[in-house]
């Protein structure tokens, strides 16, 4: 055997790395799309109790118009609308582990939206607060991580 014990102590750091990164790009994966179907399970009224959001989906669309002050109220259904089958497709997506790359990659760009209608209407440190562009740039690592498997 022409294994050395550099070489084998090597491949397994090299062993233990590779699973750290998959144990890392799961646990990313899992947070940010149990952090979607959260808001949905909100919206819809499926929490009860003090820390409910917004309750139901009537004040889930406030928060929308509140987030989207820069917006015609007139687009607010829609875009609390696109905002929720986006959310839900992703959450699930990636819950389930299914259109990773795209699922991440949309997800990314949804949190970057979602942050800076956040800057424009309640001023920068909000999304920064709710670490919103961290979660939209852990969403692209997991997009990227993703495309070079």
């Amino acid at each position: 055997m022409n294994s050395s014990p550099a070489t084998l102590n090597s491949k397994t750091t090299e062993s233990h790395e590779v699973a750290w990164q998959r144990w890392g790009m799961f646990y990313l994966r899992i947070a940010l799309g149990i952090s979607f179907l959260s808001g949905i399970a909100d919206r819809f009224g499926l929490y009860t109790g003090r820390n409910v959001g917004y309750g139901n989906f009537a004040g889930f669309m406030r928060y929308t118009a509140q987030v989207n002050s820069f917006m015609p109220a007139s687009t607010i259904p829609s875009l609390a609308w696109a905002a929720t089958v986006a959310e839900l497709t992703f959450g699930l997506a990636l819950v389930l582990g299914i259109w990773l790359r795209w699922a991440a990659l949309g997800s990314s760009i949804l949190l970057l939206l979602f942050g800076t209608a956040m800057a424009i209407s309640f001023g920068i440190k909000s999304p920064l607060d709710y670490s919103v562009f961290s979660a939209s740039a852990g969403a692209l690592v997991l997009a990227l991580y993703e495309t070079r498997k």
